[in-house]
């Protein structure tokens, strides 16, 4: 009984798909040297008896070209309507890549897939979305990552908390751009605080330390850019020609608050430095 429920589970997907030519010719030999008997056979084959002997009566007729691979005869054409369907959709895409205020630069031929399937039920696959992209003249390369010579390593969770903002269009559907400001933890990648605000000030960052603190505790440190809410830099954030105070020498509100719980601050010397949340604030 366990056997023949082994065959009927099996027998759900095609050979092919489950073992290799070699793995079916080694058990139809154990079979015709008798050191297999018929239902252990159609057990390791998956099949039943009528599929097993098809496939004996195929490798015995020519044991050097025997295969069990698979090819389509012809090619699986797609209605006209399903094209229009996915042109569609690769337009819509279309559109958000080339609005500049939404954060969008690739196409998610994945998103294209699911909306296909779940609102006009129709079943393509992701290659063939991509392939359609290009016939459209609307495919684009994968970006190359920019190299930078400054890594920054972590070993455990809350070690380094990235925090960066961005200001985007962040829905097709509204027409005001919003500030996301985001803190993500470096090793994990986990988000630990996001959210949209109207303006972009000390007090909204200051929030951010506050409710992923609250939540989360003291990270040992953040990992931030150069912005003046977060350092202070000599001449760039001066109002005097003849600058007494130099880089660092002046505390923003923002580390002030970090230093009140005992957390250090580092920055980043580049975008690229800091890839992990920039790719969080542009998707």
């Amino acid at each position: 009984m366990v056997l023949l429920l082994t065959i009927h589970i099996m027998g759900k997907q095609q050979v092919h798909t489950r073992l290799s030519t070699e793995m079916v010719k080694n058990i139809l030999d154990r079979y015709e040297e008798a050191s297999l008997d018929l239902l252990a056979a159609m057990a390791m084959l998956g099949v039943k008896r009528g599929r097993f002997f098809t496939l004996l009566s195929e490798y015995r007729g020519n044991r050097d070209t025997f295969t069990i691979s698979y090819e389509r005869s012809t090619p699986k054409r797609i209605s006209k309507e399903t094209e229009h369907l996915i042109k569609k959709e690769l337009l819509e895409e279309k559109k958000l890549i080339e609005n500049m205020n939404v954060p969008i630069r690739e196409y998610n031929y994945a998103a294209v897939h699911d909306t296909l399937r779940d609102a006009h039920d129709v079943s393509v696959s992701t290659k063939t979305i991509i392939r359609r992209a290009k016939e459209y003249g609307w495919y684009i390369e994968p970006r190359t990552k920019k190299i930078h010579d400054r890594e920054v390593i972590t070993n455990y969770a809350g070690e380094l908390i990235q925090h960066d903002s961005s200001h985007h269009q962040w829905s097709p559907y509204i027409d005001t751009k919003w500030y996301g400001i985001t803190s993500i933890d470096d090793y994990s990648r986990c988000i630990l605080f996001g959210d949209l605000f109207e303006v972009e000030n000390r007090w909204n960052h200051i929030l951010a330390l506050e409710s992923l603190i609250l939540s989360y505790g003291c990270p040992l440190k953040y990992y931030a850019d150069q912005h003046s809410i977060f350092r202070f830099v000599a001449k760039r954030d001066s109002q005097w020609k003849k600058n007494v105070l130099q880089t660092d020498d002046v505390d923003p509100q923002w580390k002030q608050v970090l230093k009140d719980c005992g957390v250090g601050v580092t920055y980043a010397l580049s975008p690229q430095a800091k890839g992990k949340i920039e790719r969080v604030l542009s998707t």
